[in-house]
């Protein structure tokens, strides 16, 4: 259903009074730039940046309405005093002078009000629970990253008091003032965050609320807090004035949590207590277990029936969230599914996802790869970060000054760091050679593509930028002296990668081991590789894969992979980063019976924290066996020996795989040093940081060329 033009997603829609240039919305998302709840000029940057890239409507991060009580941070927006409106006005202002609409997201943060018990107070909740969250994927935490979870509380324990009517009659009247500050600072909209565990949330769930006064029980009690805060806050602002309801599609890992028919039933009530449109997004009860399932959901487009289940319900807007892509977005709003559509990482990543869309530039949106590293900062009341634009919290980095002088920059090495490098520079006016001594554009990030198949979305960006500029690419080209000197480089910039070793123990070079760059080579038929791991029947099939270019697809050899691999049925993994944690659950996939051997005592690292937590139980639900301070002492043709503590033990392993042993490599930049061209290292090449290090070192490098 998804047209080539887009025409559904960028048709002009409209909530209450409210004329809106199309269906695309920045969710809430916090961004932690406030300051002790003012507005920041970081705040408004980023705000002002997404909606001059064409988004509709921007939601703002979540705000206390009576900051500090109630708030989850200090670094999130204030609606608790006048003294506060000056700052949104500012912010509105950006905004509108831009062409934009502003939404501002109005909460009280019940038990998850981190500022409260930093403070001493009490959080505000609808009951008291038994039990404790299972916090077990901790263990793959160290403690810098324990330290920084306890950032906002200060390391100090939550106690409770559950609200009694006092409480619930100042919190209605705390989300009312708010609305009116907000409306009276110039703001287009306000949210009510009634989703994501918040006091609003706990009310309207069975499995939090279990109370037996007029607040809790039947749904009608459990939706009587939403409904009453709604109801006073229109009678505030006026019943053009669009006020928006987020709610939980379906709450994962919570015995009588919220399903998306009670969640439909609910909303039809919010809707006759004034709502004007409800934001349909999930949320998961422990987010050390589940986060990846809500609110931040793995799957593309997860919680699309749960927005086509309240649309049966309501006759207002629906807004669906939850991973959207613009095509299949543009397919559920062609489909009548829902009215409007939620991007946030997808705005993080692009914040002129819009506007290049609506000028038939789609391939050109920069992708969000879903690694969760932006998120991560929010777990430490920490800034944002995203892996593939350095701009984000700090905008001035998207502006590429033009060169002074006219250069012609070679760029070594055809990675993400080297074709980030080769863009920006292009970009920025220089004439670009970019040498890739391989038969394709991608380096090891188009292997990763077969484990973590969302890479596929940036080697596919980066590719088309790098044709798109007019960048010349000479591949299966080695970067010798005699070709730098014949391409009259003024500035050279090296991306060659990690140098991936082997471990310096008895067996190591046996031919069942393979470096990660040796397993690259067998699995997708690299010319050259060492095949020396493979039978007759296994040389023969990969040659003939390659010969027929069956090897040439990341989605095909994904596929064939499922029938046949040129690995063994019992493989071990020695290294259980980020790299050994995917290829582990990869294989496992696969059929292989696969041990992962860590010598340190976390697993995933330096995944970011939401990811690691779910890779780590994805893998042991497939079987993967994780064995953390395992320190290898031998290999053998069947086996490996390992120590952890004072004992020796062994795991067979028809294959091995070296997924440590990884080393920045800078041979190839020192050997250029006597060229007298200044040369420059970027990516795993001069710091192993993976896909957010490759682009962030060479988007700085190629910014000061």
């Amino acid at each position: 259903m998804s047209t080539a033009n887009f025409s559904a997603l960028l048709a002009p829609g409209r909530i209450a009074g409210l004329n809106l240039s199309n269906r695309v919305f920045l969710p809430a998302m916090d961004m932690n730039l406030c300051v002790e709840g003012e507005i920041s000029d970081g705040e408004i940057a980023h705000y002002t940046a997404r909606a001059a890239g064409g988004t509709a409507m921007v939601i703002t991060g979540t705000g206390a309405v009576a900051w500090p009580i109630g708030a989850t941070s200090r670094h999130q927006p204030a609606f608790s005093d006048d003294k506060f409106i000056p700052g949104i006005r500012r912010l509105a202002d950006s905004i509108h002078a831009v062409g934009g609409k502003l939404c501002m997201q109005l909460c009280h943060h019940g038990k998850t009000a981190s500022v409260d018990t930093a403070d001493g107070r009490p959080q505000l909740v609808a009951s008291l629970l038994d039990g404790k969250p299972d916090l077990s994927a901790l263990r793959d935490n160290p403690i810098s990253e324990l330290m920084g979870l306890a950032t906002a509380t200060q390391g100090k324990k939550a106690t409770y008091k559950i609200a009694d009517e006092d409480d619930l009659a100042w919190v209605i009247d705390q989300f009312a003032q708010a609305a009116r500050r907000v409306q009276q600072a110039g703001v287009d909209a306000i949210e009510i965050h009634a989703a994501h565990g918040y006091l609003l949330s706990t009310f309207l769930s069975r499995g939090y609320n279990k109370r037996d006064d007029r607040w809790g029980g039947s749904l009608e009690n459990r939706a009587r807090l939403t409904c009453e805060v709604v109801k006073a806050v229109k009678q505030v602002v006026g019943d053009d004035y669009p006020v928006l309801v987020r709610v939980n599609g379906f709450e994962f890992g919570l015995q009588d949590g919220l399903t998306p028919e009670e969640t439909a039933r609910a909303a039809a009530l919010i809707e006759e207590a004034g709502a004007d449109a409800i934001h349909v997004s999930a949320n998961a009860h422990n987010p050390f277990a589940d986060f990846t399932q809500g609110p931040l959901p793995s799957e593309v487009a997860q919680y699309r029936e749960y927005a086509k289940t309240v649309k049966k319900h309501v006759t207002i807007p629906v807004i669906a969230v939850g991973r959207m892509l613009p095509e299949i977005a543009d397919e559920m709003l062609a489909l009548g599914e829902c009215d409007f559509v939620s991007m946030g990482r997808q705005l993080l990543a692009d914040a002129e996802l819009v506007n290049k869309i609506r000028e038939g530039q789609r391939a050109s949106v920069r992708p969000c790869i879903n690694c969760y590293v932006c998120v991560e900062q929010n777990f430490f009341d920490g800034n944002p970060k995203c892996a593939v634009n350095p701009a984000l919290c700090n905008e001035s980095v998207s502006v590429l000054a033009p060169m002074s002088t006219a250069k012609h920059v070679v760029v070594i090495g055809g990675g993400p760091a080297g074709m980030e490098a080769a863009r920006v520079a292009a970009i920025r006016g220089a004439k670009v050679t970019l040498i890739e001594k391989g038969s394709r554009l991608g380096g090891t990030m188009w292997f990763s593509q077969l484990t973590t198949p969302a890479n596929q979305l940036l080697v596919d960006w980066l590719t088309h930028e790098v044709q798109r500029l007019d960048i010349d690419v000479l591949l299966s080209t080695e970067a010798t002296h005699e070709v730098i000197v014949a391409l009259n480089a003024d500035e050279i910039v090296v991306a060659t990668g990690a140098r991936r070793g082997l471990p310096d123990v008895p067996g190591a070079e046996l031919p069942h081991v393979l470096t990660g760059d040796a397993l690259r080579g067998v699995i997708t038929g690299e010319a050259g590789a060492d095949h020396r791991s493979l039978s007759s029947f296994g040389k023969i099939a990969v040659a003939a894969g390659r010969s027929l270019g069956l090897l040439n697809s990341a989605d095909r050899i994904r596929t064939l992979s499922k029938t046949w691999m040129p690995v063994g049925k019992r493989v071990v993994v020695i290294g259980g980063g980020l790299v050994g944690l995917e290829l582990a659950e990869f294989l496992a996939e696969r059929g292989r019976h696969v041990t992962v051997l860590e010598d340190g005592p976390h697993i995933g690292l330096p995944m970011a924290m939401p990811r690691r937590w779910t890779a780590v139980n994805k893998a042991t639900k497939h079987g993967v066996t994780l064995i953390r301070d395992a320190v290898v002492v031998s290999i053998d043709k069947v086996s490996v020996r390992y120590r952890s503590g004072d004992s020796e033990f062994e795991v067979r392993g028809d294959s091995v795989v070296i997924a440590s042993q990884v080393e920045p490599d800078v041979q190839l930049a020192e050997s250029l040093s006597d060229l007298g061209i200044r040369v420059q290292v970027v990516g795993d090449a001069v710091n192993i940081g993976y896909i957010e290090g490759a682009i962030h070192t060479a988007n700085q490098v190629a910014r000061e060329l």
